[in-house]
């Protein structure tokens, strides 16, 4: 009995060591595409009269800002350009057309002087009226040109008072422009109202919104945005897809943004060579009020309109982006000068607008292509569905057959001396 129990413990645990083996290979590692370019950021400050309330810790808003700002620009990645630009800080009057061009740039974007910048911000003050859209404007232009990344930090306590300048339509506008600008917020003790706008806003762009109750809140999470410009990121390629394949930009490998219409389609073109495999996903965002129920549907598609393949995606309006993918493998060719086949991926939705809501621009859409050599049938062993399963596999068959002669000779052995007995 006590050879048995030890044999049937050795065979676990050869088990477990070959299975452990195969279940946790060596982690393969990530792609980073390094930036050559300086990332830009901007902090946009609302300076309004409301900025004067004293509910944040006791102290002022404006003071848990400039507290926030100090230590922000104290931590700044070398490699980030940073600026400051103020709205609502200069003008004191009551006439909402002066007030609602009152943005400046407090501190240019480029290298950091921290000592100029902190100087710069401690002169503020709580003044005049909240022209969100307009600042946002004037940001987006601060941090034009260049191929880094780019991102502005709205920090305000209040809804925009220049409407019908909607800054929502605003960001919308600057997402549009495809130049790969997000913009974060931060909300000082929103009321619904402010943090629905703020939401927006981020949304339009797909950067993110943040509620802030105490300084200590405020000044981590505008540290966490301006160190999140440096870390290094795939920037899409602003593409504009058209209404036919025939005129369709053809595109290679890479992550690409554009603009499509409610209920419309667009198509773009990619060139798969004999022998590759066309892997194609798409994402579309909800960047404001859609009525429930909707798709996206992506196809592949030849040039003459017969369909390769197709996959698509549903919704019920309780996410924000819906997205789908495809994979199209060419078969190989004898004739080494085969030409490439033309396929045509076209991106159709069915979101509509909810009552009221502009339908300009279009929505928000993502689209990454990849042209990769196509599965070998003779060393691809995912051809067989297992993919890395199949070194589980393989390991579990040898280990089956190792225990299962161990057993034959344990059980051949203890039936020889029963006989002998």
């Amino acid at each position: 009995m006590i050879t048995r129990q030890r044999l049937a413990a050795g065979i676990c645990a050869l088990l477990a060591t070959l299975t452990a083996g195969v279940a946790f290979p060596a982690g393969a590692v990530a792609d980073e595409t390094d930036s050559t370019a300086s990332p830009k950021v901007e902090l946009v400050l609302d300076v309004s009269g409301s900025m004067s309330a004293k509910d944040i810790d006791g102290g002022s808003r404006m003071a848990a800002a400039k507290q926030a700002f100090n230590e922000v620009l104290d931590a700044t990645p070398e490699e980030v350009q940073l600026g400051i630009r103020t709205l609502g800080a200069n003008y004191h009057g009551n006439d909402r057309k002066t007030g609602c061009k009152d943005t400046a740039q407090l501190y240019p974007v480029g290298t950091l002087n921290r000592t100029e910048a902190k100087t710069a911000v401690a002169t503020l003050q709580p003044t005049g009226w909240t022209p969100i859209g307009p600042a946002l404007l004037k940001a987006a232009d601060d941090l034009n040109g260049g191929d880094g990344t780019r991102r502005i930090v709205l920090i305000s306590d209040g809804e925009d008072t220049c409407q019908p300048l909607d800054p929502c339509e605003v960001a919308r506008e600057i997402a549009s422009k495809g130049i790969g600008l997000t913009i974060d917020t931060l909300g000082l003790v929103p009321d619904a109202k402010t943090r629905d706008q703020l939401s927006c806003i981020a949304d339009a762009t797909g950067g993110t919104y943040t509620s802030v109750q105490h300084k200590e809140e405020l000044s981590d999470r505008v540290g966490q945005l301006v160190d999140r410009a440096a870390d290094p990121v795939v920037t899409p390629v602003a593409t504009e897809g058209t209404a036919r394949c025939t005129s369709a930009p053809t595109l290679k490998s890479g992550l690409y943004t554009d603009r499509e219409e409610f209920g419309k389609q667009r198509f773009y073109r990619v060139d798969v060579n004999p022998g590759q495999e066309l892997r194609a996903s798409v994402s579309v965002g909800a960047d404001r009020e859609v009525n429930p129920d909707y798709g996206v549907l992506l196809r592949a598609v030849t040039v003459h309109g017969r369909e390769i393949v197709r996959g698509e995606g549903t919704g019920n309006g309780r996410t924000d982006v819906i997205s789908t993918g495809l994979r199209y493998p060419k078969a190989e060719s004898d004739d080494d000068n085969a030409p490439a086949e033309t396929v045509c991926l076209q991106v159709t939705n069915s979101f509509s607008a909810a009552s009221g809501v502009k339908t300009t621009p279009g929505l928000p859409l993502e689209l990454t292509v990849d042209v990769v050599d196509g599965p070998s049938k003779a060393s691809d062993v995912a051809s067989f569905g297992l993919g890395r399963g199949w070194w589980l596999l393989a390991a579990l068959v040898l280990t089956g057959f190792v225990a299962g002669l161990l057993w034959g000779w344990l059980s051949r052995w203890r039936l020889a001396v029963w006989r002998t007995n």
